[in-house]
């Protein structure tokens, strides 16, 4: 049974396969001393590896197979990584999906969540909610409809609200420039930010003002669900990329790492949501008949 249907990893790998040159790599190494070398290991063959490490979570030796050593599977992905595709792959996602269906960005959603990080590392602290164990938090940006934009790697034990800039500057370099809308009025109005009430203090508010957007936040001491807001998108994000086994229990310990499988997540979750929305809209030949994807 495979891991993922079919239809998210073959648009997924033809735009990765475009990204790392697959196409033009050669057999053997050129550059080898005696002119000749072992067979390099197709990076399809990688790409899936990485993929089942993603679901499954588990170590890259109990993923690794005759094929597919897992020396092979760390020196590639740091190759992968350390070139920057990873935020490149979500960047075209996002660019197929606003095309296809739109970006609701009048009403944006910033919130953390965080997850374990047993083994440490670059973006591990201590969890304040798990008894001090090594934790990591991912600080994500969302559309109006759930949509990922741009994702931070922090530690566990670093507060929501300095990762809010730089959570909320990527999405330029993901989308371009945001927008601007007109009210009823015929006046100028930014788009919304929707955040809980970690984020209410006076820093937030000022610096959501000079960067150009309307700051909706839940105020401290009141009773969340009466003021829940337009930020259930973004907590329901958070709960699709929690169905990776590698985000909830991450043993990356390299910053780079950890945001390649980030934004690998992400990129399959605009995948999904385009293809879901995208069947009450368009026709085409492999069109899914029904909403669950096989």
């Amino acid at each position: 049974m495979p891991l993922l249907p079919a239809s998210l990893i073959e648009p997924l790998w033809d735009e990765f396969a475009t990204l790392i040159g697959s196409a033009q790599r050669p057999e053997f190494a050129p550059d080898h001393p005696w002119g000749c070398h072992r067979r390099r290991i197709p990076d399809r063959v990688v790409f899936d590896h990485l993929i089942a490490a993603l679901v499954h979570g588990s170590g890259y030796e109990r993923i690794a197979t005759p094929g597919c050593s897992d020396r092979t599977l760390r020196r590639r992905l740091g190759e992968w990584a350390g070139a920057g595709h990873g935020p490149a792959l979500l960047r075209i996602c996002l660019a197929a999906y606003d095309r296809m269906i739109g970006l609701d960005l009048h009403d944006l959603a910033v919130d953390g969540a965080i997850t374990k990080a047993p083994c440490g590392g670059e973006v591990a602290g201590r969890s304040p909610v798990d008894r001090g164990k090594q934790g990591m938090k991912r600080s994500v940006a969302s559309d109006g409809q759930g949509i990922p934009l741009h994702l931070v790697a922090a530690r566990a034990n670093d507060h929501d609200s300095p990762l809010l800039e730089p959570t909320l500057a990527g999405i330029v370099d993901m989308i371009g420039p945001l927008p601007q809308y007109r009210d009823l009025r015929g006046g100028e109005d930014f788009p919304n930010v929707h955040l809980d009430r970690g984020y209410d203090s006076s820093k937030s508010r000022d610096l959501l003002d000079l960067l150009g957007f309307d700051a909706h936040i839940a105020a401290k001491g009141l009773p969340a669900p009466i003021q829940a807001g337009r930020r259930w998108p973004v907590e329901r994000l958070h709960a699709w990329m929690n169905g990776y086994g590698k985000l909830r229990r991450c043993t990356d310990k390299r910053k780079v790492i950890v945001e390649f499988y980030l934004y690998l997540a992400a990129a399959l979750t605009v995948i999904r949501r385009l293809i879901g929305r995208a069947r009450s809209r368009y026709r085409w030949p492999t069109r899914p008949s029904t909403r669950r994807l096989r």
